[in-house]
Order: C-alpha cells, then sequence, then structure tokens
C-alpha cells in the first residue's frame, strides 16, 4: 500500500498592513490535500494506515463525536485504502444522522455508539476487550487521531517548506 502525499501548496498572504511592517506571512495548505481527508488528517492517518496494513488488520476502529472530522476522515481512508472501518460514537444513536456520520456510514464505516459515561473509559482494557469481542480483531486509532505514528506524519510538514522561515504556527 502506497499512500501518497503531494507537498501541499504555500500560498503568500497579502495585506497592505504585512508590508508595512515589512513581514511575510505563508500558509501551507493541507486543507487541499485531498478533498474527503481534510487538512492534517491525511498526515496523522498515513502511518498508521501502513501500520495497520504492516501487521495484516483488515478491520480500523478509531474513536469520536457524531460531528467528529477525525471519524469522517477515517471513514473515507477506509473506503479509499480497503479497510473496514468502525467508528464508536459518543452518545445516543441518531435516528436521522446528521452530515457527518451519514458520510461515514456511506462510505461503509459501521457506527456503534457508547453512552458518554462509558465513552470516557474507552481506553481500557475492559472496553478494548469488549469491542474485540464484538467485532473481532482491529488496528485502534485513538479520537482525533493523534499517537506517535499521526507526529511523525504531521513532521513532513516541515520538510516540504522550500522558503526561509522565522516562526511557525498552527
Amino acid at each position: 500500500m502506497k499512500i501518497v502525499l503531494l507537498p501541499s501548496q504555500i500560498q503568500e498572504i497579502k495585506d497592505n498592513l504585512l508590508d508595512e511592517k515589512d513581514i511575510h506571512l505563508f500558509v501551507k495548505r493541507d486543507d487541499l490535500l485531498h478533498a474527503e481527508i481534510s487538512g492534517n488528517k491525511i498526515r496523522k492517518l498515513k502511518y498508521n494506515l501502513l501500520q495497520a496494513k504492516n501487521d495484516g488488520h483488515h478491520t480500523l476502529l478509531t474513536f469520536g463525536g457524531a460531528y467528529s472530522n477525525h471519524i469522517y476522515a477515517v471513514a473515507a481512508a477506509g473506503e479509499i485504502y480497503g479497510f473496514k472501518t468502525i467508528g464508536v460514537i459518543r452518545g445516543e444513536p441518531y435516528h436521522n444522522l446528521n452530515p457527518t456520520l451519514s458520510f461515514a456510514r456511506s462510505k461503509g464505516m459501521h457506527l456503534h455508539y457508547i453512552s458518554r459515561t462509558d465513552y470516557k473509559k474507552k481506553y481500557t482494557l475492559e472496553t478494548i476487550d469488549e469491542l474485540k469481542n464484538m467485532f473481532g480483531e482491529f488496528y485502534m486509532i485513538p479520537e482525533g487521531g493523534t499517537n506517535p505514528l499521526a507526529l511523525k506524519g504531521c513532521t513532513e510538514i516541515i520538510d516540504e517548506i522550500d522558503i526561509p522561515f522565522d516562526f511557525i504556527t498552527s
């Protein structure tokens, strides 16, 4: 499996005040990397997807709220890269799905709802074992997708900047 990320473009922001202060302001446009795996999500998922594939997993499981960009991105990535996906959703089931959950389901994601109380215990061995009993083996991506593999993907942003800079912010 190959995950290709073209460097995102760098866009200069022009403004009279910036010109007066001799400030050059640029924005790295990761929002243009992918239509469905938006912003830094593709970077956060890149090495997680590779690790899941290398470990022989066929299913990704992750956590999020009903309006989670991460749930949306994992659902899209699962469809694109050939993984089944399970989204453990905080709160009660929605009978009329919002756009985020509707999209996730349209990409094949199984939505599993848990109470807000149980959601607070999502990383306990008891909860993980219960999820494995329900769904079988899976590769778990934490809520929001943030883990050491995600950070590795995000650090690649710096290598793509080919202009001198003094400060970086997000």
